[in-house]
C-alpha cells in the first residue's frame, strides 16, 4: 500500500493571519474595495500604493493570507510585480485594467488563484466573493487520489493555492483510509484509472458513508467521453474535469462545489437551528433527543426546562430588543455549560431545555445548580451604559422512564412548582415519583 502525503494549507487553520494586502495605484478603486471587504467580511485590508510599500507591509510579517494586485505600479513593471508576489507563497489575485491574450499567457503561466477585470459591472463583489471564498478555504480538507505522482502534485499545488489543507493519496485504498482519519476533508478530486480500484468504484465506497451535501467529489480523466462523464456522475461524483484542466477551469469548478457545500449547510442550520441564539431548535431537539433517549436507558439521563424569571418586566421595563438580549445571554450560558455530549436547545420564547446523558440523582441536581448559579452572577449589558440581572428557573426529570415526551412534561411541571416557589430555583422530581401531567 503507497504511503500518505499530507501538506500544509498555504495558510492553515489557525495561521494569524487574516489580513489582505491590496496592491493599487488607482486610490479610489482601492477605496471602494477595501471598504466593501472591511465592511461586509469584516477582514482587515492594508492599502498600498508601490511594490516597495508591499515589501515593507510583507517584511517580518505573516498577518496577511491573500494579495490582491494591479499589474501597473510607479516602481515595478509586470514581471517584477509577479515575480516578487510569487515568490512570496501567498494566494495571489491579479486586478488588471486590461486583459488581452498577451496578458492571459503571461498570467496562465504564473501560480495565481485569478486574475480580474477591475473595471467591469460587479468586480467589487466578484473580489469580495473571492477573499471570503480564500479565507473558508483554510478550514476545509481536501484530498487529491491519483497514481499519477505529476498529476497529483499539479492539482495538490493549485489546491494549496487556494487555501486548502491537502492530502494526497496514490491509489482508492489509501485514500478510503485518508477520509476515514480525517473529517475536515469536504472536497475530493478522483482520477479513473488506478490500480486496485478505479475512481469510480471509489466514490461508489465513498457515497455509502459521505452524502453529496457532506463531501464533494470532482472526477478527472484523460478520456472524458460522454459514457464516462455520465458513469462519474451516476455513482455520486459532483462534477467532472477533463485532463488536461486549466488553472480558470479548475478554480471555478472546486469554488462552485465548496459553495454548494456551505449554501446547504447554512440551508441545513436555518432549518434546524433558533434564528436568535443559534441554539437547536425545538424540531432538531426532537429529532436528536429522540436518538440520545434510546442510548442513554443504560446509563440515565436528565432533562431539564429552564425558563427566564420575570421576563414580561425586562421587555416591558427596557424593551424587546433588552429581551432579545436577555435571552442571547441565557442561551450562551447554557450552551457553555452543556458538556459535549448534553443537548441544548432553544424551546420557545424564553424557555430553554437541555438534555443531560449520564446524570441522575444528586450529580443532576448539582450540574444543573450550577447553571442557575452561573445564570444569577451575570449582568447583561444593555448598551448606553445600561445592563440587567436576571435568574431562571429550572425543572429537572432524572429518569428514562415512560419516553422523552414524558420526561419533558415531569421537567415541565417541575419548572411550574420551581416558578411557584419563589423562582430562581431548580426543582428536581424524584426518579420514583408517580408521574402528573403538565400544568403549563
Amino acid at each position: 500500500m503507497q504511503p500518505l502525503f499530507r501538506t500544509p494549507a498555504a495558510v492553515p487553520d489557525g495561521h494569524p493571519g487574516d489580513a489582505i494586502l491590496l496592491v493599487d495605484n488607482s486610490r479610489s478603486f482601492a477605496a471602494m474595495l477595501s471598504a466593501s471587504i472591511g465592511e461586509r467580511l469584516g477582514l482587515p485590508v492594508t492599502v498600498v500604493a508601490s511594490l516597495a510599500e508591499a515589501r515593507q507591509a510583507l517584511a517580518g510579517s505573516d498577518r496577511h493570507f491573500l494579495v490582491f494586485t494591479g499589474l501597473v505600479l510607479a516602481d515595478a513593471d509586470a514581471d517584477a510585480i509577479l515575480g516578487f508576489f510569487v515568490s512570496t507563497g501567498l494566494p495571489l489575485v491579479v486586478v488588471s485594467g486590461a486583459y488581452d491574450d498577451a496578458i492571459r499567457q503571461k498570467l496562465q503561466a504564473q501560480p495565481i488563484v485569478d486574475c480580474v477585470l477591475k473595471d467591469t459591472p460587479g468586480s467589487i463583489d466578484y473580489l469580495v466573493w473571492l477573499a471570503q471564498r480564500l479565507e473558508r478555504n483554510r478550514r476545509i480538507g481536501a484530498l487529491v487520489v491519483d497514481d499519477s505522482p505529476a498529476a497529483r502534485a499539479l492539482a495538490s499545488s493549485r489546491l494549496r493555492l487556494y487555501g486548502f489543507q491537502v492530502a494526497e493519496a496514490a491509489n482508492g485504498a489509501d485514500a478510503l483510509l485518508a477520509i476515514a482519519a480525517d473529517p475536515g476533508i469536504r472536497l475530493v478530486i478522483t482520477d479513473y484509472e488506478m490500480p486496485g480500484m478505479h475512481g469510480i468504484e471509489l466514490i461508489r465506497h465513498l457515497r455509502r458513508t459521505h452524502a453529496r451535501d457532506r463531501l464533494a467529489i470532482i472526477g478527472v480523466s484523460g478520456s472524458g467521453t460522454a459514457p464516462l462523464v455520465a458513469q462519474f456522475l451516476k455513482h455520486g461524483a459532483n462534477d467532472f474535469l477533463h485532463k488536461p484542466w486549466s488553472g480558470e477551469e479548475f478554480f471555478c469548478r472546486v469554488s462552485q462545489n465548496v459553495d454548494n457545500l456551505d449554501l446547504i449547510g447554512t440551508l441545513q442550520d436555518l432549518a434546524t437551528r433558533d434564528f436568535l441564539t443559534g441554539l437547536p431548535n425545538r424540531r432538531h431537539f426532537f429529532d436528536l433527543g429522540a436518538k440520545m433517549f434510546e442510548g442513554a436507558r443504560a446509563r440515565g439521563l436528565s432533562v431539564a426546562m429552564i425558563d427566564i424569571d420575570h421576563f414580561k418586566h425586562i421587555n416591558d421595563s427596557h424593551g424587546h430588543d433588552a429581551g432579545d438580549l436577555a435571552i442571547k445571554a441565557v442561551a450562551n450560558a447554557v450552551a457553555q455549560h452543556a458538556r459535549g455530549q448534553d443537548l441544548p436547545a432553544r424551546f420557545g420564547g424564553e424557555e430553554f431545555v437541555l438534555l443531560a446523558p449520564g446524570l441522575r440523582g444528586d450529580a443532576a441536581a448539582a450540574y444543573f445548580e450550577s447553571l442557575r448559579a452561573g445564570i444569577e452572577a451575570m449582568s447583561v449589558p444593555l448598551g448606553d451604559g445600561r445592563s440587567v440581572r436576571l435568574t431562571v428557573s429550572i425543572g429537572v426529570c432524572p429518569d428514562v422512564g415512560g419516553g422523552l415526551s414524558a420526561m419533558l412534561a415531569e421537567a415541565d411541571r417541575q419548572l411550574y412548582v420551581a416558578k411557584a416557589s419563589g423562582r430562581n430555583r431548580v426543582k428536581q422530581a424524584a426518579e420514583t415519583s408517580a408521574r402528573e401531567p403538565s400544568m403549563a
